[in-house]
């Protein structure tokens, strides 16, 4: 049995990976949004938010094998409309967030001697997409730093991958999901015809923290409904 933190399982991504998980692990689940629904998942829940609150006052097993970090950001809009401000909160929730945790959680994660971390790209870091300039440079700024980390942390036998999807049917994607006209015009944009769900990218997460991902690392994988590869 492994211990694994999920930043961000109260919805979406991270709460299919809560659910895969805590069938044979032990889950520390951290997010800004109590969902119901996680009462019926055997996790250790803290209600945090990973912009403002610090988590001096959770108390991590001593060992950690796993660190997931789901939350993001879906920022789309003409380039002249991105403020500043837009920029700086995508790349601090999709990136300084990350560090925040992988700093707090590395004492930990050192002492597993096979431990992994998952991080979360976008399809528009790889293929450039238009009103996609704010999140598109904070998911390549995860990408780089998957890489980095990946060198860095070698040597204590910590992988560090990144899971690059296309839109997927989340709560955060609701705006850009909200009719049939819309679903149906993402789905057509993708070469297999439709769009992901978040328990596809669950169980690509659950197998990159598994042992059977023990020789990977560095990687950045896309579940896209090979939309970044292929040209129909």
């Amino acid at each position: 049995m492994k211990n694994i933190v999920i930043v961000g399982c109260g919805s979406g991504i991270g709460f299919e990976t809560a659910k895969i998980l805590s069938e044979n692990h032990q889950i520390i689940g951290i997010s800004r949004t109590k969902n119901p629904e996680l009462e019926n998942i055997n996790m250790k829940f803290y209600e945090k938010d990973i912009l403002s609150d610090n988590f001096d006052d959770i108390e991590f097993p001593d060992v950690l094998d796993g660190l997931a970090y789901a939350p993001g950001s879906i920022n789309l809009k003409p380039f002249n409309r991105l403020s500043e401000e837009d920029f700086s909160h995508d790349f601090t929730i999709n990136v300084l967030g990350a560090v925040k945790c992988i700093q707090k959680l590395l004492p930990n994660l050192k002492k597993s001697g096979n431990a992994s971390i998952v991080l979360y790209s976008s399809v528009a870091a790889k293929t450039g997409m238009p009103f996609h300039a704010s999140v598109a440079a904070s998911k390549c700024a995860v990408e780089g730093l998957t890489r980095s980390l990946a060198a860095e942390f070698s040597a204590q036998k910590i992988r560090v991958n990144a899971v690059a999807p296309s839109l997927t049917d989340t709560p955060l994607a609701s705006q850009l999901l909200s009719t049939p006209e819309k679903r149906e015009a993402s789905s057509k944009r993708h070469p297999l015809q439709r769009i992901g769900n978040a328990n596809e990218i669950a169980r690509l997460t659950a197998f990159l923290l598994s042992d059977e991902a023990s020789w990977i690392t560095g990687q950045v994988f896309g579940i896209d409904g090979g939309l970044s590869t292929i040209k129909l």
